[in-house]
C-alpha cells in the first residue's frame, strides 16, 4: 500500500521453496533470505540468524532507511536500528512480547492467561508442548528457555519508538502484562483483505481453523453434538485445514455433517464460500483481530463468533452477527440453530447490512493515511 502512493519500500523476509530471492514491482523491493526453516517455529526467532542481521547487506539497508518497520518478530533488529538513530515501528499481531507461546492462553488451565507480568507458567509451557507432540527433551528445553528469556522481547520493545496493536483488547492485554510499554502502544487496525462480495448458493456453515485447540474446534464439535441430540441438522459444516492422518476421527466427523478439507488454494476458497451462509469463529484465545471475520463480513456472510479479543470491536454495529461467551458450546448450538432457521433472503439481507456497516468503519485509505501520519511524526 505504501509503495503505491510514492514511498520506496524495501522488505527483508524469509525465503521458502520456489520463491525468488529478489523481486521488484514499482517502488517495492523484496529480498528473501534463508532466515528460518519451516520447522523451526517462531519462539525466540529474534535470537536466530544474527549473522544475517549484522551483515554488511542489512547494515546498508538500515543506514539508507528513514524508518525501520518490524511487522512481527525480528526484535533483535531494534537495537541495531536505534544505534544508527533510526525511528523504529513494531507491529504486534499476537502476544509474543508477553507470551513466548504467542497466545496469552494458559493451556494447562484451558483459559486465557491471568498470570500478569509473567505469562506462561512452566505448567502451561509443558501442556502446550505436549499438545504439539514434542519429545521430552524438547519440552524440557522449551521450559528452560522460556523461563530464562521471558523478559527478552519486552526489554527490546522498550527501545523502539512506537508499538502498533491491531485492536483495543490486544493493547489492553499487552499493557496489563507489561505496563512499561503503555506510552509507546497505539491501536491501528490491519488493512482489509483483498476479497469481494460473493453470492450465496447453499446453506452450509464455514469453519476455517482446522483442529487447533485455540481456534475452538472442540467447542464446535460439542455444539454440533448437542444439536444432533435434539434436532435434525439442516446444514453441513465445511471445515478447512483438516489433517489427513486421523481416519477414525474423519469418519466420525463425516457422520456428524462435517465436510472436511485440507489446506485450500485461493480459488478453492472462492468456490467453497458459495456454499456457506455463515462463518463460525469459536476461538477460545483472545484473537487480536482475526482476518477470517473481516473476510466473512466483506463477502456478505453472517458471523457467529465467541466474545474474545478484538472480535467485538471488529463487528460492532453489524446486525448479521451473534456473539456468545467463549467455550459455551450450548450457546453456540443455539446460535447455529437460529442461523439455520433463517430464510435465504434474510441471510442475504443481513450479509449486505454487515458489509455496509463494516466498510464504513474500516477502509484501507484511512488506515494507510493514519500509518503515514504516524511515520511523519517519527521522522
Amino acid at each position: 500500500m505504501l509503495s503505491t502512493v510514492g514511498f520506496k519500500v524495501t522488505v527483508v523476509t524469509s525465503k521458502f521453496d520456489n520463491e525468488k530471492e529478489v523481486s521488484e514491482e514499482g517502488d517495492l523491493t523484496i529480498y528473501r533470505l534463508p532466515l528460518l526453516n519451516r520447522t523451526e517455529g517462531l519462539k525466540y526467532a529474534t535470537l536466530l540468524r544474527l549473522d544475517i542481521l549484522f551483515s554488511s547487506f542489512i547494515r546498508r539497508l538500515l543506514k539508507r532507511a528513514d524508518i525501520v518497520y518490524i511487522p512481527r518478530l525480528w526484535y533483535s533488529a531494534i537495537p541495531l536500528a536505534k544505534s544508527m538513530k533510526k525511528p523504529v515501528l513494531v507491529h504486534l499481531h499476537d502476544y509474543i512480547p508477553i507470551c513466548p507461546l504467542s497466545s496469552a492462553f494458559d493451556v494447562y488451565k484451558d483459559a486465557p492467561c491471568s498470570n500478569r507480568g509473567q505469562l506462561c507458567s512452566p505448567r502451561c509451557i509443558h501442556a502446550h508442548e505436549r499438545m504439539q507432540g514434542k519429545r521430552d527433551s524438547d519440552v524440557i528445553g522449551s521450559i528452560l528457555l522460556n523461563s530464562i528469556l521471558k523478559h527478552y522481547p519486552v526489554n527490546l520493545l522498550k527501545l523502539c519508538d512506537t508499538i502498533l496493536c491491531v485492536s483495543k483488547m490486544q493493547r489492553k492485554l499487552v499493557i496489563d502484562a507489561a505496563p512499561s510499554l503503555g506510552r509507546k502502544a497505539v491501536v491501528m487496525y490491519n488493512p482489509l483483505p483483498d476479497v469481494s462480495h460473493s453470492d450465496i448458493d447453499g446453506n452450509d456453515f464455514g469453519y476455517f481453523g482446522g483442529l487447533d485447540h485455540l481456534k475452538g474446534f472442540h467447542i464446535l464439535y460439542r455444539a454440533i453434538a448437542d444439536l444432533e441430540r435434539v434436532t435434525e441438522l439442516k446444514s453441513n459444516i465445511q471445515v478447512t485445514r483438516f489433517p489427513t492422518t486421523d481416519n477414525g476421527l474423519k469418519a466420525r466427523l463425516m457422520k456428524m455433517h462435517f465436510v472436511l478439507h485440507g489446506k485450500l488454494e485461493e480459488h478453492q476458497y472462492e468456490l467453497l464460500y458459495k456454499h456457506i451462509r455463515a462463518v463460525i469463529v469459536p476461538s477460545v484465545w483472545h484473537e487480536p483481530l482475526p482476518y477470517v471475520v473481516s473476510e466473512a463480513i466483506i463477502r456478505g456472510r453472517f458471523v457467529v463468533a465467541s466474545r474474545v479479543g478484538g472480535i467485538p470491536e471488529q463487528i460492532e454495529g453489524c446486525r448479521g452477527t451473534i456473539l456468545y461467551e467463549a467455550e459455551d458450546h450450548k450457546a453456540l448450538a443455539e446460535a447455529l440453530k437460529f442461523v439455520s432457521d433463517l430464510s435465504p433472503e434474510e441471510i442475504v439481507e443481513l450479509g449486505f447490512q454487515n458489509r455496509e456497516v463494516f466498510l464504513k468503519r474500516f477502509d484501507n485509505e484511512t488506515i494507510l493515511r493514519r500509518f503515514i501520519n504516524l511515520c511523519e511524526r517519527l521522522v
